[in-house]
């Protein structure tokens, strides 16, 4: 998310002189461009790794301070979550051995921080959502404290009038969460990729970066979990984008863009199109006082900064972001592209880098404007196809042609892409290397999304949904310390998440959250009935703003049946007439003992688990037995 110097909470005067700034900013930009002082005849790219932290039971654990100054590497930073780090790699130039000299410099620096990791009890991981992250992991607690990301927190929610962020996912299951921060944004984690352009040219390789962003993604997928339901294929793509909305529920009745998005257009021209369009649309949600005069280091013959327009690029997350920068005294264009996930593996992540840089090589040979060939509206319609369905996505290509993603790539991107590294003089050595692994994955069928939804499935009811998830996060790690793409991954297996002691920690961890409840003006017959059809012996009571009212017990029910109150020919009674007002209850973070102590002490069978007044899980006796059966079965085997 950047790391230029910013203030905390800016004035309504001080966001009137950041957008001047912003716009001499942009008037220097177009001198430039005029005055030809952008490098050209330089290929260069780069990558950034985003990845995540877990602790011995594979949760989220929120150390990056602690591992960062245990690494003492300017190469790393923090990320929006304590949970989170970000590496930066060393520039390269485009050509000979520069993608495996990527790859040995990403297995390096993942080397250091995992050595850092584990010295602090931790471990790190490559994926684009963490399997068991919870909502609960996504408090402001968990945020670093760096006062970029409190400041643009406060001002995201104040574009949004305080609302909280709202979103919906829909795959296979569905998730609907309220949140009431940017920390949903902590989720994702991605790998990064950079490549630097000339300034005559930007328009047109920009232009394919945007036309070949579907395939790319598609066979690079690996995020299908979100709080352990099954969603997109890429499911960072949908909540990125309603993680940073900040617009307000009104606004469907005009057209206003999200602050993440694909775009709206082909750049016709120039790079300032897009600086531009992002001025006009979004406002200004950080400034700084950082101040030059970019006119007088131009009239010096020094590139300027830009420091404003850089600092209003950061807050606008396009999946191809134009980014200006300068290296070495020269400034520069490159095309970002975020739209990759992190993981599976380091040599999954660099072949899809190769995939990228290769498309953009060839077909920025083929075609000098891709635009004749492709509709704007067919790439941005093939891009969310392919974060829903990954390789089984239908796509429409050049000249309106229909085919599956999966096809399109193995008949004609891969050797178009080999066609592309080669003209860039790369090594043959590494083309096959690379592009190999792509070839794999499409034969295989096997991305990263594939893989973890094939071991959930795989695991099916065994364990608890904690400890499938658990395992499939150890799994990962596993494998990523062996180095083997994903296509040769064997499942996950249950028992690689440690044991069930790890699991049942806390609450949330093991609570039942596929609820049956009745609100408190339904008939007792209704939970009656529930009762019997679910084999369950508590049923929740929810008022119409769904908060925990009351508890009726299997124990109540009996009580009226032997009084004859269920009888067909008598008046029905509503569920607050016998339900328990006020029911112990239990938050998602108590720990287990906690747990267990209390409905001890209070003599109950269940304790309804709330979060904020609502209810979001359950656990009852059972649940207890189940822990003991297991530590009754794991002392016989000692």
């Amino acid at each position: 998310m950047g790391e230029q110097q910013t203030q905390p909470d800016a004035t309504a005067e001080e966001l009137r002189l950041f957008m001047k700034r912003l716009l001499n900013d942009l008037r220097a930009l177009e001198t430039m461009l005029e005055d030809g002082m952008i490098e050209s005849g330089v290929r260069r790219i780069g990558a950034e790794q985003e990845l995540f932290l877990v602790d011995e039971s594979w949760r989220p654990a929120p150390l990056a301070l602690r591992v960062l100054d245990t690494l003492d590497d300017p190469h790393f930073t923090t990320e929006l979550g304590k949970f989170n780090l970000e590496a930066n790699l060393d520039p390269l130039l485009f050509g000979g051995d520069c993608l495996s000299r990527l790859e040995t410099e990403l297995d390096g620096l993942l080397s250091k921080a995992r050595a850092a990791a584990e010295s602090c009890g931790a471990n790190i991981v490559l994926t684009g959502i963490l399997p068991t992250l919870r909502k609960s992991d996504l408090g402001l607690e968990n945020m670093t404290p760096n006062p970029r990301y409190a400041a643009l927190n406060r001002a995201l929610t104040r574009l949004r009038g305080g609302a909280s962020y709202e979103f919906r996912i829909k795959g296979v299951d569905e998730v609907v969460v309220k949140h009431d921060s940017v920390m949903l944004e902590a989720c994702n984690t991605s790998f990064q990729v950079h490549f630097q352009v000339a300034a005559d040219e930007f328009a047109s390789l920009y232009n394919i970066a945007q036309a070949v962003a579907a395939p790319v993604l598609a066979v690079a997928t690996n995020a299908p979990l979100l709080f352990g339901r099954r969603l997109w294929k890429e499911t960072r793509i949908a909540l990125f984008q309603q993680a940073i909305d900040t617009r307000h529920a009104t606004d469907s009745l005009r057209e206003r863009s999200p602050r993440v998005s694909f775009g709206r257009d082909w750049v016709k021209s120039s790079v300032t199109e897009l600086f531009k369009e992002d001025v006009a649309r979004f406002k200004a949600v950080l400034t700084t006082e950082e101040d030059e005069d970019p006119f007088a280091k131009i009239a010096a013959g020094v590139p300027p900064e830009l420091k404003a327009l850089r600092l209003h690029n950061g807050t606008v997350y396009r999946w191809n972001r134009p980014c200006y920068g300068v290296i070495d005294g020269k400034a520069h264009l490159r095309i970002e592209n975020r739209l990759l996930p992190s993981g599976p593996t380091v040599v999954d992540e660099v072949a899809n880098a190769a995939f990228w840089f290769g498309l953009i090589a060839a077909l920025s040979h083929e075609y000098l404007d891709i635009t004749r060939v492709m509709e704007f509206e067919h790439a941005a319609t093939n891009f969310i196809a392919a974060s829903r369905l990954g390789l089984g996505a239908e796509l429409t290509w050049l000249e309106g042609r229909t085919l599956l993603a999966s096809e399109l790539i193995m008949d004609e991107l891969l050797p178009l892409a080999r066609k592309g590294l080669a003209r860039r003089s790369i090594v043959r050595e590494d083309i096959d290397r690379y592009l190999d692994v792509i070839e794999d994955r499409v034969k295989s069928k096997m991305t990263g999304a594939h893989w973890i939804l094939g071991s959930l499935a795989a695991m099916k009811q065994r364990g608890t949904q904690t400890e499938r998830l658990s395992a499939i996060t150890a799994a990962m790690v596993d494998r990523q310390k062996e180095g083997k793409p994903v296509a040769h991954w064997s499942p996950a297996r249950l028992e690689e998440g440690g044991g069930w002691k790890l699991h049942y920690l806390k609450v949330e961890q093991f609570m039942t959250t596929d609820l049956f409840t009745v609100h408190q003006d339904d008939a007792i017959d209704l939970a009656a009935s529930l009762m019997d059809w679910e084999r369950i012996r508590h049923v929740p009571v929810e008022d119409n703003e769904s908060r925990l009212v009351g508890l009726i017990s299997y124990r109540s029910i009996i009580r009226l049946m032997a009084q004859g109150r269920l009888e067909a020919d008598v008046q029905p009674i509503p569920a607050s007439e016998i339900m328990t007002r006020d029911p112990v209850t239990a938050s998602p973070e108590t720990s287990s003992l906690e747990a267990l102590q209390l409905m001890r002490s209070k003599g109950v069978g269940c304790l309804p688990v709330v979060k904020d007044g609502r209810l979001v899980g359950i656990i009852t006796e059972r649940d207890f037995m189940h822990i003991a059966g297991e530590l009754l079965e794991q002392k016989l085997r000692e």
